[in-house]
């Protein structure tokens, strides 16, 4: 079993330092916030910031993971307070009105749309696949989810819905419409009146 070392004190110092940089960089910049500005803000040289987070998912990764786990929970909290179709419907907003708001987010909740075979099942993508699953499941047992959406697709609509709606507004002002008329396709078809 390999025992994990604790950082050293200046070690901690930096890696803090890269995170609270790298956030304030992602919500000017975007997703494609240049690393090599990120390393020169938090004083250190890019070797450190790469030692740290290898690859921009990682950092993305480490900036947002509290969003993300946050987010997640919610999903459960809404579950508890509305009917289970509604509750998938109400957290798909707030999924799609975050990666609006938090810069940066749709990237990296972009790895968890992706094929499955191709992603490290990072924290951030088991957290939304387990919330988006547990959602699913519940309103296909509740008879409002059609019984052959899986919930990789519902994220892969709700990034959609997202990106539809930044462009149509910038703010998030649509993504509820645009959710409304996404969900009408994923009721069964005896709910919708066919």
């Amino acid at each position: 079993m390999t025992q994990v070392r604790p950082m050293r004190a200046d070690a901690r110092r930096n890696y803090e330092r890269l995170l609270k940089v790298a956030a304030e960089a992602f919500a000017e910049h975007g997703e494609n916030a240049s690393l090599d500005d990120i390393a020169k803000r938090a004083c250190v040289g890019s070797g450190t910031l790469y030692r740290h987070f290898p690859t921009r998912q990682a950092l993305l990764e480490a900036v947002y993971v509290d969003t993300i786990e946050a987010l997640a929970a919610r999903a459960d909290e809404i579950a508890r307070e509305l009917p289970p179709g509604e509750a998938l419907v109400e957290w798909l907003y707030w999924v799609g009105l975050g990666m609006i708001q938090v810069r940066g987010m749709k990237a990296l909740l972009g790895s968890a749309v992706t094929d499955g075979s191709s992603v490290t099942l990072t924290v951030c993508v088991t957290h939304m696949r387990g919330a988006a699953e547990r959602l699913v499941v519940a309103a296909q047992k509740e008879g409002t989810l059609r019984q052959d959406i899986e919930p990789i697709e519902v994220l892969r609509l709700a990034h959609g819905v997202s990106t539809a709606s930044e462009l149509a507004d910038g703010q998030g002002k649509f993504v509820r419409r645009y959710l409304s008329l996404l969900t009408d396709g994923l009721r069964p078809a005896a709910t919708r009146g066919e």
